[in-house]
């Protein structure tokens, strides 16, 4: 099979015509478990995004438009499913604009399904012009870090941080990557480093705390992140712990980018407009069901935060590299 046929396999959000059901990938039961979770109605899909069933801005915007779908399949009230669909979720844009889009679509009596299928197969086609555009940043014999997941299961395919790596290796590059591990959903452990498995492609594990050590050994020479919101400064928000290695590769003087589609741009909020998401402390304080930390123990669990643009070297988009600072 052509290496780039691979990734088509991996299939994080299905649509049923013949079921009018959507059908998702549950990215909670990875790495151990390939599970789906079928979504009868928006209340359905508006759960599978709370919980992370499906996550990643791209793909939670996708499936908040199949959700529209539903409820206007269903004769559902369509304000309602918007509203509802729009709260699940504050920091991720996509989900605002795939949203907009589908009550747009409704508002001048096109159907909804339609607007979402159209959403869906653009996504797969600007996440391949991310990875063919971005994989010229990376040179033959590159190690490469990268943070949470960028992945297919955070889009529709490819993924955009991790597209930039598949590119670079359907085109030979001799590449390895280092995933850290992106407590406290561990995405990086579970996600990252189960898609590049998948492909064949050299990957690693790390806990948090050990890229600034791998940097200072000369281990790592680029490091690749997707966004979940950049507003017009190019200040980008993405998963907590974003910030931290920005500021480690500017020490290190090692190139840091961003992957990301421009519907991840947002042109009217500026910083301080933005909510970040704040998780059940849950997610820290247990894993996998077991308590790790004492009991009347607090937590702060931000599930993203804000690169500023000078510790970013460049932006990967579908139609260009937009430098911000000259490589180190």
């Amino acid at each position: 099979m052509d290496k780039e046929e691979i990734n088509k396999e991996i299939k994080p959000i299905i649509w049923d015509d013949d079921n009018n059901q959507l059908i998702l990938i549950d990215q909670r039961a990875l790495p151990n478990e390939l599970k789906y979770f079928p979504c009868n109605t928006y209340e359905d899909v508006a759960f599978a995004i709370r919980d992370m069933v499906v996550r990643g801005a791209p793909a939670i915007g996708i499936s908040a438009a199949y959700g529209m779908a539903l409820a206007e399949i269903k004769n559902e009230d369509i304000e309602r499913a918007y509203n509802t669909l729009k709260n699940t979720r504050p920091t991720a844009i996509n989900l605002f604009w795939t949203l907009n889009r589908c009550m747009n679509a409704y508002n001048n009596n096109k159907p909804i399904i339609d607007e979402a299928k159209l959403i869906h197969m653009e996504d797969i086609e600007i996440c391949k012009k991310i990875g063919k555009i971005g994989e010229k940043i990376i040179e033959d014999g590159d190690t490469i870090l990268t943070h949470c997941n960028a992945g297919a299961l955070a889009t529709s395919s490819y993924g955009t941080a991790l597209s930039v790596i598949r590119f670079a290796y359907y085109n030979g590059k001799n590449i390895r990557v280092i995933a850290d591990e992106t407590r406290p959903r561990l995405q990086g452990a579970k996600l990252t480093a189960f898609e590049l498995n998948y492909e064949g492609i050299p990957v690693k594990i790390i806990t948090d705390n050990t890229a600034g050590f791998l940097m200072k050994k000369g281990l790592v020479d680029k490091v690749i992140v997707g966004a979940d919101r950049i507003l017009k400064d190019y200040t980008v928000f993405n998963k907590i712990g974003t910030y931290s290695l920005a500021i480690l590769a500017k020490y290190h003087n090692i190139p840091f980018y961003v992957a990301a589609p421009l519907s991840t741009f947002d042109f009217k909020n500026s910083l301080n407009d933005i909510e970040i998401e704040e998780r059940d402390e849950k997610e820290v304080l247990f894993i996998d069901g077991s308590r790790i930390a004492p009991e009347g123990v607090g937590v702060y669990n931000y599930a993203f935060d804000s690169t500023p643009p000078e510790l970013i070297t460049g932006i990967i988009t579908e139609k260009e590299i937009i430098t911000i600072n000259k490589k180190p």
